[in-house]
């Protein structure tokens, strides 16, 4: 089993840039609206703040990890919203501290929990290490709308690589929450870091190809671009629907972002 300790760390380092980034933030600027309809800056880390409570309790507390799903199941359409707005309404330096400390709890238990270990989570149950990726996925995406929304151009790093793997592992789940049937040919994902090394994933010789900037996958499967915006390039009839599904959330079919026009 491959040791799990190096996206524990790339987790902790996409949390502490982003925390970078709002440590000094106004009291306006918290207020600052996301390109998420409805959601400030405050919404995004509130949220965060939220789902790292969620993941902290499947680790350590699976009982009460099962009571929030029994009230996410109550109100399956509202429940991520009515979070987000409960940790939003509180002050910013009490909403800061509250992320800053789930977050550490969290860090500890999935470095403490055993590698073979299955914990609960929304969709399928989860390693600490898959639970890791998955955190690292929305920290990173919700913090570049943070970002965009205080005009911040974030510079991205090879911890993508995480988003990328997640990406790839849910194109069948993208599929399905659609009311699909998962493809029957195999997939060759070719992407080009930020550093510019290659991750590939799939045969060489498969006959559905996705191939482009590893930047621009990232931004298509979490749902923060439009396919048209992007430079990546599908071949076959499966790979390009898959450009207009991908999705790497649990939940129901997120309606993504509308394009901007011109290409990337």
């Amino acid at each position: 089993m491959s040791d799990p300790t190096s996206v524990f760390d790339d987790l902790r380092e996409e949390s502490e840039e982003l925390d970078r980034l709002i440590a000094e933030l106004s009291a306006d600027q918290w207020a600052l609206a996301t390109p998420a309809p409805g959601w400030s800056v405050a919404h995004q880390i509130a949220h965060l703040a939220w789902t790292d409570h969620s993941a902290l309790l499947s680790v350590t507390d699976v009982e009460a990890f099962h009571t929030l799903v029994e009230k996410a199941l109550v109100t399956p359409g509202s429940f991520v919203d009515e979070g987000a707005e409960e940790g939003a309404a509180l002050p910013p330096a009490e909403l800061l501290a509250r992320w800053r400390e789930g977050r550490a709890a969290l860090d500890t238990a999935l470095r403490d929990a055993p590698q073979r270990g299955r914990f609960p989570w929304y969709g399928p149950p989860m390693s600490a290490a898959s639970m890791a990726t998955a955190r690292l996925m929305e920290t990173w995406a919700h913090g570049l709308d943070v970002a965009d929304a205080l005009g911040v151009v974030r510079t991205p790093t090879d911890r993508l690589r995480h988003v990328v793997w997640i990406g790839v592992r849910t194109r069948d789940f993208a599929f399905g929450v659609h009311g699909l049937p998962a493809p029957l040919d195999d997939f060759r994902v070719e992407l080009v870091s930020p550093s510019g090394e290659v991750w590939a994933y799939g045969p060489e010789d498969a006959p559905q190809r996705v191939t482009g900037p590893a930047l621009d996958f990232c931004l298509l499967v979490t749902q923060r671009a439009h396919r048209s915006d992007l430079a990546l390039h599908a071949e076959g009839a499966d790979a390009d629907r898959w450009f207009d599904i991908a999705q790497v959330f649990a939940g129901p079919p997120g309606e993504g972002r509308g394009p901007k026009g011109a290409a990337r």
